[in-house]
């Protein structure tokens, strides 16, 4: 008994650290590392060394430094990634990283792409814009919930290939309903059916491991300043040689034009330099890897995914609603959508945040309303006493009404 009391302290200490070296207001209940992330002061010091390094002489750093600053900073991210260093290139976030894809995808009218009706709302759009450029269809293929197994996903999804798809596009986790898509099978199914296959990242780099080489798509995208604790506005492009071929500039700048001595010098010139901009995010990349690599992150994960099993419990115990997914590692990690009952979603978040201080995402989707939980290292369980607490007082006054 006294082992098992002096490792929940071990634990509480080591929490308690974490807490203290980010740099988020203590008076608030932060559950929501999803959006945006959250930087530890140690990063956000080096991001400022380097801005730093940028104002000293603008001239010397962005002319004669970046190129190879930013071939160190990638080298690192793709060791991380599994990747090899020509196939990344930093992108401000993965917004902007899949539209560049996106606008150079050689699509004709009636062409298809195969989505599901998990994804994004800015990648929805996008699609949608895109189609109605090109002729195009976005078919977005239903998962319903509860998902089940792998196996069962992976069969519905490819159901809805038809002869007109040429490529799929899904989430590896998604935004709204914060699943794990067994994307590694997806995209194998799509290299030996000669689609295309893109992968929407954005919040696995830090929150699950994460080999490229082994996933096996042809576009993946994916932030850096959300679970992995970068500086905001790092994220990644990661193409294979393959897609390289077809990748357009989405900024037509001085790296257009030139004659490069092969296709990943060129998919680099075309995306490294895109005008004047601050890469100091994109250059403290490696200091959040080594943060993490330093902090003994999966321990932290570990330790973050048992919380979020406990706060499941605690909020299915309140509702009586049933998880939208099986308990395990393999369709959730740090981040779940626990659901509610039929409510008003904006005011609960909002009375949330005003009443009791608790950062939170409460979401519509499809008619169905979500609290999606994130648990990061600084997060505890009297965080989770705290949310469950404050949705049993505020849940029955905001209740939608008929």
């Amino acid at each position: 008994m006294k082992s098992k009391q002096t490792s929940q302290v071990s634990k509480t200490c080591e929490v308690s650290e974490l807490r203290e070296v980010f740099l988020l207001d203590n008076s608030i209940t932060f559950l929501n590392h999803g959006s945006f992330g959250a930087c530890p002061r140690p990063v956000f010091e080096a991001y400022q060394r380097w801005q730093r390094e940028l104002e000293r002489q603008p001239v010397e750093f962005l002319i004669r430094r970046a190129h190879g600053l930013l071939a160190e900073a990638r080298a690192a991210l793709a060791g991380y990634l599994g990747a090899g260093r020509d196939q990344i290139v930093f992108f401000t976030n993965p917004t902007t990283a899949m539209n560049a894809v996106a606008r150079s995808l050689p699509l004709r009218p009636g062409d298809e792409i195969l989505t599901t009706d998990h994804e994004y709302g800015a990648m929805d759009r996008m699609w949608d814009f895109i189609c109605q450029k090109t002729g195009a269809v976005c078919v977005r293929r239903p998962i319903p919930l509860p998902v089940t197994t792998p196996a069962a996903f992976v069969e519905t999804f490819w159901a809805g290939v038809t002869p007109r798809t040429r490529a799929v596009f899904l989430s590896h986790i998604t935004s709204p309903t914060a699943l794990i898509f067994p994307v590694a099978e997806i995209c194998r199914r799509a290299r030996q059916a000669g689609l295309i296959s893109l992968v929407d990242g954005a919040h696995v780099p830090g929150q699950i491991p994460l080999n490229l080489a082994e996933i096996g798509a042809d576009i993946y995208t994916g932030t850096c300043h959300k679970w992995l604790c970068a500086p905001k506005g790092s994220a990644f492009l990661y193409a294979g040689l393959a897609a390289q071929v077809w990748l357009e500039p989405l900024v037509v700048s001085f790296g257009w034009g030139e004659a490069y001595r092969d296709l990943e010098a060129q998919y680099q010139g075309y995306y490294e330099w895109q005008g004047t901009r601050d890469i100091a995010a994109f250059l403290a990349v490696p200091a959040a890897i080594q943060f993490q690599a330093e902090h003994d992150w999966p321990a932290v994960r570990q330790r973050c995914y048992e919380l979020l099993r406990q706060a499941r419990q605690e909020i299915a115990g309140l509702t009586g609603l049933p998880p939208i997914c099986p308990d395990g590692a393999g369709w959730y990690a740090q981040m779940a959508a626990l659901p509610l009952p039929a409510c008003d979603a904006p005011a609960l978040q909002r009375r949330l945040y005003d009443e009791f201080r608790i950062e939170v995402p409460v979401i519509d989707w499809k008619g169905r309303q979500f609290v999606r939980v994130s648990m990061q290292g600084y997060n505890t369980q009297a965080n989770i006493d705290a949310l469950g607490s404050s949705l049993g007082e505020l849940l029955p006054s905001c209740r939608r009404s008929a």
